[in-house]
């Protein structure tokens, strides 16, 4: 894979919504070094607990900013007497090539300025022949973005490599008309057949005109580069719902090269152990439950001894997360195994853990795991992994306990904190979602070939005898043929309009999307 960043100069990393960057960071970490550093949780020795040691240091969200080489592709060519010598909509000469480059450099700089992930824009090159592009091809870069103008589909041909992803800008109305606005279709796309030609790419890579139209599709490879090989510590085991979730592991070992730690729960008990044993950590677990129980609108109704061991279990998790040097957590068993072991529940500490940009996830269901990393990295905001009821007449109930409380990466919506439902015991956060809020649900199948996605929007919060969180939601969509189209058993939801992003995203993983709409 390609570093994160190079020291040179390009147009910029921006700024996003919250948790910190990686990559900014230290520019010259690469995610395979990052990978390949990160010691295996099972030759760790269990440490010696200190108060210093908890208090700073954490390891925080990880965000790999995403780099984007621009490449201008054109080819002056001499003027013939009596002879053709130029092609359609090509630029003929030096100025206005010249010119060009200043335009597009114009429109790199204000895309970089609205994106809201982290994104470094490399300089822009030119190229005129095969030379020059297999050059540029060989480079460090993420996504490359051809602006072709010309019509030398051999230069994109080598451009354009298969192990890499590739996008490719035309002008109409934006100012001096591309050669390939006519020619992409039949002549790169196509190869002058019928039949598709390049390689990784078809007509979903090709944008006319808007740079808008281009960020959406670099926020959709950014996710991608940050869902792909991901390291996940696996508490208890790595698991999936159902008969046919069983192999849900594996396949995410083998479509998403995921690094899966698991940390046994004789482990984990001798861990809480410790840190019970610890004044200093107990105090400041205490003041932390204190601070969050007189933060606006969270009432407690539950015990407080539930409230302040969940604290401390979440301390505990973030002691794998260093340990492991990543920011995602997932708990197996999580409504049996773990409840005399932590003598409280897991939902709270992992609805803290999302709030604060971390991926954090109940059940080690990894059918559904992957659908929240992508979809977390595409909207920059938690996700709520949670259970689904039966759609009908243009609705659908979803429910969990372990909901995050700013699922616009800021706020927190109120919550009472309750117990587990279906053990009536620990702390579950029931939080009262933004009613009109426009969401994006992902339903992955079991085989992990196949996501299911549509847009909605919260219409109420019920309270019914399950699951705390509830969400009424309108579907925006046939509910009936949703109905016979559902797979797998849990969701994923985000807030925001996310579809266009995750469909391309899914498409470019090898995994088929369908979405439900009228």
């Amino acid at each position: 894979m390609p570093t994160l960043r190079d020291p040179g100069s390009g147009i910029g990393c921006c700024s996003y919504s919250y948790g910190g960057c990686a990559a900014c960071a230290d520019s010259r970490l690469t995610r395979r070094s990052f990978l390949a550093g990160a010691p295996s949780l099972g030759a760790l020795a269990i440490p010696a607990f200190s108060s210093t040691q908890f208090s700073t240091h954490r390891q925080g969200p990880i965000k790999h900013l995403l780099r984007v080489r621009p490449v201008f592709v054109y080819h002056i060519r001499e003027r013939k007497e009596a002879a053709t010598w130029r092609w359609t909509a090509e630029i003929h000469t030096e100025q206005v090539a010249n010119e060009e480059k200043e335009r597009i450099q114009r429109d790199l700089l204000g895309m970089s300025r609205q994106a809201d992930f982290p994104l470094e824009i490399l300089p822009l090159v030119s190229v005129t022949n095969k030379e020059e592009a297999a050059a540029v091809a060989g480079g460090n870069y993420d996504v490359l973005i051809m602006y072709a103008s010309g019509h030398d589909r051999p230069v994109l041909d080598v451009l354009a490599r298969p192990d890499r992803w590739n996008l490719i800008f035309v002008r109409h109305k934006s100012g001096p008309i591309y050669y390939m606005y006519i020619g992409v279709h039949p002549h790169f796309l196509r190869k002058t057949k019928d039949t598709y030609g390049q390689p990784g790419m078809d007509v979903d890579d090709v944008v006319v005109d808007s740079h808008t139209e281009l960020l959406w599709r670099l926020r959709a490879f950014y996710a991608l580069k940050n869902t792909t090989g991901k390291r996940i510590v696996a508490v208890g085991a790595a698991g999936g719902w159902g008969v046919d979730g069983e192999g849900a592991p594996e396949r995410a070992r083998q479509r998403w090269q995921w690094d899966i730690q698991t940390v046994p729960y004789p482990e984990l008990e001798i861990r809480l152990r410790k840190a019970y044993q610890d004044e200093t950590r107990m105090k400041r677990c205490r003041e932390q439950a204190e601070r969050y129980l007189q933060s606006e609108n969270v009432t407690l109704e539950t015990s407080k001894d539930f409230f302040y061991r969940a604290l401390v279990l979440c301390d505990v998790f973030r002691d794998l997360l260093d340990e492991a040097q990543t920011d995602a957590i997932t708990i197996g068993s999580c409504m049996h195994t773990i409840l005399p072991v932590s003598r409280t529940t897991a939902c709270l500490p992992l609805s803290l853990l999302n709030d604060e940009g971390y991926l954090a996830f109940c059940e080690s269901d990894f059918v559904v795991i992957p659908s929240g990393v992508l979809l977390h990295y595409i909207s920059g905001k938690p996700v709520f992994l949670c259970n689904a009821s039966f759609p009908y007449n243009g609705i659908v109930t979803v429910s969990h306990c372990t909901a995050p409380r700013k699922m616009d990466g800021q706020t927190a919506a109120p919550a009472r904190i309750l117990t587990h439902y279906e053990s009536d015991y620990g702390a579950a956060p029931k939080v009262e979602m933004e009613k009109g809020q426009v969401v994006t649900v992902i339903n992955p199948d079991f085989a992990g070939k196949r996501w299911l996605g549509f847009r909605g929007e919260i219409r109420d919060n019920p309270f019914f005898p399950i699951c705390r969180t509830q969400l009424e939601i309108g579907v925006h969509g046939n509910t009936t043929r949703m109905a016979w189209e559902l797979k797998g058993f849990h969701w994923m939801l985000a807030y925001g309009d996310h579809m266009k992003e995750t469909g391309y995203a899914v498409k470019k993983a090898g995994v088929e999307w369908f979405a439900v709409d009228n």
